[in-house]
């Protein structure tokens, strides 16, 4: 595996890779970054991964400071996984001057949830994505699913560019006790490591309910029941909600909460540390 840092750098590398799939990521690499790289490789062609912490999506009162750098670990992880090329740009590289320019997306889809909490986060996001794919000219990129509505806007991205690149979103890995894989999850002291398994259970909790919920006040007050209980647990949640698959609406009036496509989506914080998971029904 070869591995870059600058934008020069990245185009001589790149000549010799047709076609390639980019696997976008922070660094701070595990198991799920891992099965992204093994699904790009699956499209059999070059495998591109990015790993850059970007300043952009983090709020000033966020951990972009004390985010995990582990570049040698990560590149061995990735050189192991089959990973063809490492992206590795200093903030330098990817910003040399103050990125006015910005993508700014729906915010009747960006604006809510995740948003709602994160003001500007994905504004970040975005900004970075369209310039990662600027960079690296992928024909296909993966990301996990467990970011739901990250992939939704990148997703919405590509369509209103007409971008060349087909998105690939993949299932949530998870650890044995059913915790959604992250970076964060470092951040848990060991009792908390213990209690957090309790948002997936929340999430499923939820879902469980669905087919005995006749109405969209039903189903609130369901929501703010499952918001309760996580918070009697030690938690403090940002949202536990369930919304139309294709935008993250809520169930409107008069329609039947269990005959759309549906998905339960939750973040809350334990302690310092802000979990998010989702489940698709």
């Amino acid at each position: 595996m070869q591995t870059v840092h600058t934008l020069a750098e990245l185009r001589t590398a790149l000549r010799d890779l047709p076609d390639r799939a980019l696997v976008p990521t922070m660094g701070n690499l595990h198991a799920g970054h891992l099965a992204l790289v093994a699904r790009a490789r699956e499209l059999r062609v070059p495998v591109v991964a990015s790993i850059f912490v970007n300043r952009l999506q983090f709020a000033p009162h966020e951990d972009f400071d004390r985010y995990p750098r582990t570049l040698q670990r990560d590149a061995r992880l990735l050189a192991d996984a089959g990973c063809d090329l490492l992206f590795a740009p200093h903030e330098a590289t990817m910003y040399p001057q103050p990125q006015t320019f910005r993508v700014q997306p729906d915010p009747a889809l960006a604006d809510i949830l995740d948003g709602a909490s994160r003001p500007g986060h994905f504004e970040g996001v975005a900004t970075v994505v369209m310039k990662l794919f600027q960079m690296v000219q992928p024909a296909h990129a993966v990301f996990g699913k467990k970011d739901y509505q990250q992939l939704l806007i990148i997703r919405r991205m590509v369509d209103q560019f007409a971008l060349p690149v087909a998105i690939i979103g993949l299932d949530t890995v998870r650890d044995t006790d059913g915790l959604a894989l992250s970076s964060r999850n470092g951040y848990l002291t060991p009792k908390q490591r213990a209690q957090a398994p309790q948002l997936q259970a929340a999430l499923h909790w939820l879902a469980g309910q669905l087919p005995a919920v006749p109405t969209p006040a039903a189903l609130q007050a369901l929501e703010a029941q499952a918001m309760r209980t996580l918070a009697a647990q030690g938690w403090a949640p940002d949202y536990l909600t369930i919304r139309r698959r294709n935008d993250l609406s809520a169930v409107g009036s008069g329609e039947a909460p269990n005959r759309a496509p549906l998905v339960v989506l939750g973040a809350a914080r334990l302690g310092g540390t802000r979990l998010i998971d989702n489940l698709e029904v």
